[in-house]
């Protein structure tokens, strides 16, 4: 350890106390006896990938809160763990939240556990968390494996500037419009996407962005099967699209804006009715084809965009 040399207490010998009573050297130093909310990452895939510190958080609190008790038991009994478990889900968690608070309130310390990765990320856990803090008990992160930072820092994209978003929109047209929101990012985004709509989510990428794009597709990270397809976003489509079916878990990730690419005059985003011209005039196509295309390409109704074609005409014969 550069500066010093760390110091550590070593368990007294003898039995493992049992629950409820003082654990001594085995707590975390900066945390003082008592109640408390442990959020304890689990992996993403592959058993190996948990802490030290989680498994014994794990084997010391009260009671586990699981997203899935019968996946969580999967990992506890690797691990030969036999703390009593309860479920807290989506389903669940405002009653739940409410009983596991009380429950603190009264001396017992609690684990939150997702499926998998880090409790609270596009996973449930944000309600617990807030009623603990407002009911003055503490909560401590226990941190390890989270799916998007191992997909993120493996995909050969740029890590100093990023943006995670979760689950991208179900709906075609509200994810496409999410898609436009970062067609100029300058910075990566990431996403979590479902098997069955990745292909749909890659077809309005190229769409949106273009077929340039960077693209990287992180498929079932740290377990026996895991993929990146790395590439361009109409070449990974094509790929995808080969394949009788899609399965596994999956992060999205797309490139930053390239300040290259096809812009109006001074790097800003096409009006409505300056995206119908360069249609118009690039594919030989009327006007009522070229606004069904961008109103597609943007998300929103084809009456919406005509709107705003008409209000952009408005504007010029006022100027």
């Amino acid at each position: 350890m550069k500066g010093g040399e760390a110091e550590f207490e070593a368990d007294e010998p003898g039995p493992r106390p049992r629950r409820g009573e003082n654990r001594g050297t085995a707590r975390d130093i900066s945390a003082p006896p008592g109640p408390a909310l442990y959020l304890v990452a689990t992996p993403i895939g592959n058993l190996e990938d948990i802490t030290l510190r989680a498994l014994r958080v794990l084997k010391e609190v009260d009671v586990i809160a699981c997203e899935d008790t019968r996946q969580t038991h999967k990992l506890l009994q690797h691990y030969f763990i036999a703390t009593p478990t309860t479920s807290y889900h989506q389903h669940n968690e405002m009653t739940r939240s409410a009983e596991l608070v009380k429950q603190m309130q009264e001396g017992a310390s609690v684990a939150l556990v997702s499926d998998a990765g880090m409790p609270g990320i596009s996973d449930p856990g944000y309600r617990l968390v807030t009623l603990a803090l407002r009911h003055h008990i503490r909560v401590v992160p226990v941190p390890g494996a989270t799916a998007f930072l191992a997909a993120l820092v493996a995909s050969g994209l740029p890590t100093d500037s990023f943006r995670f978003d979760g689950f991208l929109p179900a709906k075609r047209g509200e994810r496409r419009a999410a898609l436009e929101a970062v067609k100029n990012s300058p910075r990566t985004q990431v996403f979590y996407e479902a098997p069955h709509r990745v292909l749909e989510t890659l077809e309005d990428i190229v769409e949106v962005l273009g077929p340039n794009r960077p693209v990287v597709i992180a498929r079932e990270v740290t377990k026996i099967h895991e993929e990146f397809l790395r590439g361009r976003g109409d070449d990974v489509r094509e790929t995808m699209k080969s394949r009788p079916s899609v399965k596994g878990e999956i992060t999205l990730l797309l490139a930053k804006a390239d300040p290259a690419e096809e812009q109006t005059p001074g790097g800003v985003r096409p009006t409505v009715r300056q995206r119908v011209q360069q249609m118009m005039s690039a594919e030989n196509i009327d006007e009522k084809s070229a606004l069904k295309r961008v109103a597609k390409e943007r998300g929103v109704s084809k009456s919406e965009a005509y709107r705003e074609m008409q209000r952009e005409r408005e504007r010029e014969r006022e100027k």
